[in-house]
């Protein structure tokens, strides 16, 4: 077949019973504006403004609806990074697991800012907000109002925090000789049971203080 390389080849002719069509770079200007910010232009504020990877931002504006989600939600927590981790993993895997859009999400970008600001602030755990996160999903409630009524509050108090420390080496002496004779990885092992005995709650930093304090 002929190629067909310039206008002229297609016999395109204009449409006599058309008027032409003139728009004025006002007009023009004033649909720009009117625009939404376009996935390309979003994705790279993302990586520029909130430190993203490339691939993170291209899935937080796949949709909308999900860029949304994020931005909002990034606001409140004031870690953008965390909160994006909490959107593509946590919040996904509930969202498919239920078979909902994100716009159907009985968590809103709120109560996920405000659970990612309690990690970053120490007041809870990322093990402990792991457990509110399925409650607050099935519920709606807020993390403080989950943590209140089931008081899933983290254990920063010195003395509480010893006492599960003592009873969790004395069942726990193997490790504890293992560690004297220099095996010193097996300081997360007995951090690993502070925390179960503790449901969670307890504050890793200060158990890792008194842990070392203890053992010497």
């Amino acid at each position: 077949m002929r190629s067909k390389e310039q206008a002229h080849d297609y016999r395109y002719f204009p449409e006599p019973d058309l008027v032409p069509l003139k728009i004025s770079a006002a007009w023009l200007e004033r649909v720009k504006e009117g625009m939404p910010e376009l996935p390309a232009a979003k994705r790279a504020r993302f990586v520029e403004s909130y430190g993203l990877r490339e691939y993170d931002a291209h899935v937080l504006t796949s949709t909308r609806g999900t860029s949304d989600y994020y931005e909002k939600a990034a606001t409140v927590s004031g870690d953008p990074k965390t909160a994006a981790n909490w959107v593509m993993g946590e919040l996904a895997a509930l969202l498919k697991a239920s078979g909902k859009e994100i716009s159907e999400s009985p968590v809103g970008p709120e109560h996920l800012g405000e659970l990612v600001k309690l990690i970053g602030s120490g007041a809870i755990s990322g093990k402990l907000a792991k457990e509110i996160f399925p409650k607050m999903f099935e519920t709606g409630e807020s993390p403080a109002a989950i943590m209140e009524r089931d008081g899933l509050r983290q254990i920063s108090d010195s003395s509480a925090l010893e006492k599960i420390v003592d009873e969790t080496l004395a069942v726990n002496q193997r490790q504890v000789e293992q560690y004297k004779g220099g095996k010193t990885g097996v300081m997360g092992f007995l951090v690993g049971q502070v925390m179960k005995a503790s449901r969670g709650q307890a504050n890793p930093a200060v158990v890792n203080e008194i842990l070392k304090k203890k053992l010497g």
